[in-house]
């Protein structure tokens, strides 16, 4: 008679447990998911309509508006019809987050690479170009959250990108209450969550793009062949790209600063306003900027938690000198947008709330949205833009607010 000794053995392990006398947990494992430079150059194509991951920043140009799905690409919606907006196509760019348009030009970034493609042709989009190493510290593939330990082993330092991770639940053994984990590293260091509104920032014949330190300034004259003509040191996190008249206004981690493009190609340091270590968009209207500082762990880095989410209006009627005016309470700010007398502020998982800023010392909350995550906000001429949860929400403006024109979840 045969005997199975490997059934023998399980068996026996159900009954006795296979004890070792060590403890054990289930903990969440990250490895990172990585191409090559040559592989992730040759990867951007122009596909059909995809569903979409996760909804990232907007951008509106004449009758569509584009989608960014985070360090995956763009989704092309064509917007004519806001009752019934519909996926055109698919713009397949690995490591993207921004976009900008003009003269039917779109350039994104694609890790350190702007790329350029021709859109006048909708239904025919054309990657037409490509400036390489440009973008010299991009955002990184977001870092996973709720994970225990990421696993190195086999990646390359100098040759690999991180486009996603792959997570896994292992079994660890405990030693003294810390589970034994590979060996790791911080991978060039966690950059946490970018910014919530845009990087990308067209005036005129120029191109401004902000990195994680400096905003780097392209010549967009000939439409097809942008040239990187300068770049000018920030600082370290710098988040948010926002214009009005011949002013730069950045947001970073830790504040506001103020550069003059009178000089186009050539930004001039004028002033800055700190604050706090938080997230940090900015926008501007007339003689005040509206920041709103986003608290958590992924924008504090380890700062005091006790601090809470707030929107800061900053007084820069001396530019040379910005001055906070008002603080207010916010949940979870993220994107936000000025039209007229209304404010509207994306506050995470509270909706979009829409203010009225008549009085910056009062402002009055006069609707709030709460149907899904708010995430950014176009204030359109016609309409307002919000995406939020893979969704996107149009609104138009009336004399006391906003109502309601449609809910679009690229499916």
């Amino acid at each position: 008679m045969k005997i199975n000794y490997l059934l023998l053995f399980v068996v026996t392990c159900l009954f006795m447990s296979c004890s070792d006398d060590k403890d054990y947990e289930y903990v969440n494992v990250a490895t990172p998911i990585t191409i090559s430079t040559t592989e992730l150059r040759a990867s951007v194509e122009i596909l059909p309509a995809q569903s979409i991951v996760t909804s990232g920043k907007i951008y509106a140009y004449q009758q569509f508006i584009f989608v960014n799905d985070v360090d995956k690409g763009v989704h092309v919606i064509d917007n004519r019809n806001p009752l019934q907006p519909t996926i055109v196509n698919f713009l397949k760019i690995p490591l993207n987050r921004d976009v900008s348009v003009k003269g039917n030009y779109l350039y994104a970034d694609s890790g350190k690479d702007l790329v350029v493609f021709d859109i006048s042709q909708i239904n025919d989009i054309q990657l037409i170009g490509r400036v390489e190493d440009v973008i010299e510290n991009p955002q990184q593939a977001e870092y996973p959250q709720d994970v225990s330990f990421f696993d190195w082993e086999n990646y390359n330092y100098e040759e690999d990108i991180i486009i996603g991770w792959d997570i896994a639940v292992e079994r660890r053994e405990i030693i003294d209450n810390d589970v034994v984990a590979l060996e790791t590293s911080d991978g060039g260091g966690n950059t946490g969550s970018g910014g919530s509104l845009a990087r990308f920032k067209i005036v005129e014949d120029h191109l401004y793009v902000v990195d994680n330190y400096k905003i780097n300034v392209f010549d967009i004259q000939n439409l097809q062949t942008p040239v990187k003509v300068n770049e000018e040191y920030v600082t370290w996190q710098a988040e948010t790209i926002f214009h009005q008249d011949d002013k730069l206004f950045i947001g970073t981690r830790t504040g506001m600063y103020i550069y003059d493009i009178t000089q186009a190609s050539l930004p001039i340091y004028i002033s800055d306003f700190d604050h706090a270590k938080f997230c940090d968009p900015v926008v501007v209207d007339g003689n005040y900027a509206y920041v709103t500082l986003r608290a958590g762990a992924s924008c504090m880095d380890g700062e005091i938690q006790m601090l809470e989410s707030r929107l800061e209006i900053i007084d820069i009627s001396d530019i040379h000198n910005p001055q906070l005016a008002e603080t207010y309470i916010m949940d979870e700010p993220y994107g936000l947008g000025i039209k007229g007398d209304r404010l509207f502020i994306c506050d995470g998982a509270s909706g979009l709330k829409v203010f009225n800023k008549s009085d910056i010392s009062n402002l009055q909350l006069i609707q709030n949205f709460s149907t899904n995550d708010a995430y950014d906000v176009i204030p359109m001429e016609d309409k307002l833009l919000k995406i939020g949860d893979n969704t996107l929400t149009q609104y138009n403006y009336t004399n006391t607010g906003i109502e309601l024109i449609s809910e679009f979840t690229i499916q």
